[in-house]
């Protein structure tokens, strides 16, 4: 089975290299691109900073300015970036998407700031009356042709986005519920979703859907 793989280049390794491991053919066809910001993280004076993926918690780590305050963290493989950066999470949520960040969140009266990528989703940043900062811009990329496969790995809405407009029918494997619900929305075919929302559990969908 040959599985694109969408991930910027500077971060498909892994991915790449745990399809190889299962004897998979992998296309690298990194259909966007992360363009970091550059001014400092002011987290003086929050109770929570929340972060919803990888990049944010890579951007946290390298900008913040002052002793971090409590970090909650929007999925597995992001709280698994910030405990490899030395910063350990007071929070996950079980459910990883916005709306089990709001079911779950610990309430509390002190102040908030959502750290997320630019033009992040509002609602729960509304619900939890929370400050917001963009980390970083997502840019979409546009190969020169469209890359030929059996499966296509998305492990973003954004990623979706990028591939929809390539107009390949090639069925897909997803991160999680929020990126399987933007990839349908786009007239996408999800073949699978990972069960955890991190390496591991995008490994163990393209595993599974391999051995049907």
């Amino acid at each position: 089975m040959k599985v694109i793989v969408t991930r910027p280049r500077d971060q498909a390794g892994p991915l790449v290299a745990r399809l190889e491991e299962l004897g998979l053919e992998v296309v690298e066809c990194p259909l966007i691109e992360i363009e970091p910001f550059e001014d400092a993280v002011h987290v003086e004076g929050y109770e929570w900073v929340i972060v919803t993926s990888p990049n944010g918690a890579r951007e946290l780590a390298r900008r913040a300015n002052g002793s971090l305050p409590k970090v909650a963290a929007v999925g597995p493989g992001t709280a698994e970036t910030l405990r490899e950066l030395g910063i350990e999470p007071a929070f996950v949520p079980r459910v990883s998407s916005q709306d089990g960040l709001l079911e779950e969140f610990p309430r509390s009266e002190g102040r908030i700031l959502f750290a997320a990528a630019e033009g992040s989703r509002r609602r729960a940043i509304e619900a939890l009356q929370a400050d917001f900062v963009p980390l970083y811009r997502t840019r979409l990329v546009a190969p020169e042709q469209p890359p030929e496969g059996d499966v296509v790995v998305l492990a973003s809405g954004s990623a979706a986005r990028s591939f929809a407009a390539l107009d390949a029918d090639v069925p897909a494997v997803t991160i999680g519920p929020q990126t399987t619900k933007v990839a349908q929305g786009l007239g996408l075919r999800v073949a699978a979703e990972a069960e955890t929302h991190d390496l591991d559990g995008l490994v163990g969908a393209v595993r599974r859907l391999a051995s049907r």
